[in-house]
């Protein structure tokens, strides 16, 4: 027995009600179980019960053991001098308390314990992989939509953050994911602490300059500290130089990886596809919040390194031509990644909902990702659709199923309260 599956117990009545006789002897009626608190205080709030003759009305707090009321000190403590009822699994100490305690040991169905255990105790992909065909299509779409808004949630507190750093300035703040983005998974903070070291209003002076807007983001990220023999990369240095003392620039600590990387994921790439983006479209975030639809908000991100880059991966090393483009998977990943998670914290932080249904709308224009955790999801034969899909199964995988929340997952819980046992694995 844990305290979350008490008090699931508690909150859902998974016990016979009827006839509860408390531990001073008293006929207990439940009216009212209360709601489920999560600030400080009893684990329930609002609760309404009868003891004999009286009703009352109050918190009611759960306990393993009785004796851990003691051990946790709540008699000292004023956020629980409200409490009407004590709920336990096993009562171990007989002491006075002013209000009545109950065991549940006795009361809960066996049945209902052994689900619970083979789910904590399995080590399969998903805790409920063997029933999970049973959950119906109401359930799963209702609770894909909620880790859904749930993991956008997750990123709008991220990209508070951002605002916080620069005064609520959300061109800056898309800037700034756009760069670390665009750094995928390896060099995704380097690019980001680039991006956050000049402003962006130095980068609106030069966006019209391929070549120093090139200098500055590859100087600032470490990539110009060479000797080269290109002439290219020798502009660059001599530009960098120049704009780095004339605002002061303050060099970006460590370097870029490019260890087991396709040489189109290269830093040195991506770098300078960043920089195309910048020499394209400044007001950036506008343009995308204006859009009516994904396809103008592909065409902006649909970019190509400049010329240079055709011929090389790297400084000084020529390869054959090749243009280097931005790559549909990855515009797929900037727009999952960036623009739909600003794009619904913009709406969140503005109240508008039409931002936020926006974003959810593009989702369900994406192709789905593919990844392990989806991968795991197609056996089991789930269906996968699209990017809203995708996204809704990797917080359901990531958050609920490998920490084993069922009780907190719509899925787990119904699965807990109605799959055969026999059936479970």
């Amino acid at each position: 027995m844990t305290e979350k599956l008490l008090q699931y117990i508690w909150q859902f009545q998974y016990f016979n009600p009827n006839e509860l006789i408390t531990e001073e002897g008293e006929l207990l009626q439940i009216i009212h179980p209360g709601t489920i608190n999560t600030n400080q205080g009893a684990d329930f709030s609002d609760a309404k019960i009868k003891i004999d003759n009286t009703v009352w009305a109050g918190s009611i707090e759960l306990h393993i053991n009785a004796t851990d009321w003691n051990k946790h000190k709540h008699s000292a403590d004023k956020n629980y001098k409200n409490v009407i009822l004590h709920v336990v699994w096993n009562n171990d100490i007989d002491f006075n308390l002013p209000f009545s305690t109950l065991v549940l040991q006795n009361k809960v169905p066996k049945i209902l314990l052994n689900k619970y255990n083979e789910l904590m105790n399995t080590n399969s992909f998903i805790p409920c992989e063997k029933n999970i065909h049973l959950i119906n299509n109401i359930i799963w779409q209702s609770w894909k939509e909620r880790m859904l808004v749930e993991r956008l949630e997750n990123k709008t507190s991220d990209i508070y953050q951002y605002l916080q750093k620069n005064n609520n300035h959300w061109e800056e703040t898309c800037w700034w994911l756009m760069a670390k983005n665009f750094g995928i998974k390896l060099n995704s903070g380097a690019f980001e602490k680039t991006a956050q070291s000049i402003p962006i209003s130095i980068l609106a002076k030069y966006k019209n300059k391929i070549h120093q807007t090139e200098a500055l983001l590859f100087g600032q990220a470490g990539l110009l500290n060479n000797k080269f023999t290109d002439n290219y990369p020798k502009l660059l240095q001599r530009e960098y130089q120049y704009l780095k003392k004339k605002y002061n620039l303050q060099k970006v600590e460590g370097g870029m990886l490019f260890l087991r990387m396709r040489p189109s994921n290269f830093p040195t790439i991506r770098m300078a596809q960043l920089a195309m983006l910048v020499h394209n479209s400044m007001h950036l975030f506008s343009k995308i919040k204006e859009s009516t639809n994904l396809k103008s908000v592909k065409k902006l991100l649909n970019l190509t390194a400049n010329d240079y880059w055709h011929y090389h991966y790297t400084f000084d090393e020529l390869s054959s031509f090749k243009k280097k483009n931005i790559g549909a998977q990855m515009l797929d990943n900037i727009i999952i990644n960036t623009v739909v998670p600003l794009l619904f914290a913009y709406g969140h932080y503005n109240n508008e909902y039409i931002y936020k249904e926006k974003a959810m709308l593009w989702l369900e224009q994406i192709k789905a990702e593919k990844n392990s955790i989806i991968n795991g999801f197609a056996i089991l034969k789930i269906e996968i659709k699209n990017a809203y899909d995708t996204q809704a199964l990797m917080q359901l995988k990531k958050i609920y199923c490998n920490n084993k929340r069922c009780l907190d997952c719509s899925v787990g819980n119904t699965l807990i309260r109605t799959m055969p046992h026999t059936n479970l694995l």
